[in-house]
């Protein structure tokens, strides 16, 4: 049987790390939403591990939602192109919004989903993210709650993935490049 733990150069996050860190951002988020019921958008399919999580930590209440964004497809570089796939299905018009996203990479998937959500006069936008990595940023954009920053790696696991793979792992690790450079 080939487990997908061979695949991986080293573990960065353990599930036990994960889990605290996304206590802690909760934590952040009831205290900045406390007097709020805020829409928390996850960005599928990459977020839905965190989102779940992260949500079950929070003690406001909150609503969500759902959009699907594509700018891989099955390679490991942003095409820079981003294509909506699911839009959220009711209004955002004067709402609180948290967008969750997995990984902020580029930049370019963040910079469309905000002036895309912008058009609809939502009350705020921020972004929560589970992973940063700055040094592949080319848009000028910060998430506003980031549990881990991250070096210029191929990073999977924890719903991130490789060609639909790896989603499923409990940690998040650094993909071998022999695995995505076949």
């Amino acid at each position: 049987m080939n487990s997908m733990y061979q695949d991986l150069e080293k573990v960065l996050f353990s599930k036990e790390q994960i889990a605290e860190r996304i206590k802690e951002i909760a934590k952040t988020i009831d205290n900045d939403y406390q007097d709020k019921r805020p829409i928390m958008v996850a960005i599928l399919k990459g977020s839905v591990m965190f989102y779940a999580d992260l949500l079950r930590e929070m003690q406001i209440h909150a609503e969500m939602d759902f959009m699907a964004i594509s700018s891989y497809g099955n390679s490991t570089k942003s095409s820079g192109e981003v294509k909506m796939v699911k839009d959220l299905d009711r209004s955002i018009e004067g709402r609180d919004i948290i967008i969750v996203e997995d990984i902020v990479d580029t930049g370019y998937t963040l910079k469309y989903l905000k002036s895309t959500l912008k058009t609809r006069n939502p009350a705020s936008i921020k972004v929560c993210t589970l992973l940063n990595k700055p040094a592949r940023r080319i848009v000028d954009i910060e998430p506003d709650y980031c549990c881990f920053n991250v070096g210029d790696e191929f990073v999977v696991g924890y719903g991130l993935d490789y060609a639909q793979l790896y989603r499923n792992l409990p940690l998040i690790g650094v993909l071998k490049k022999e695995v995505y450079s076949k």
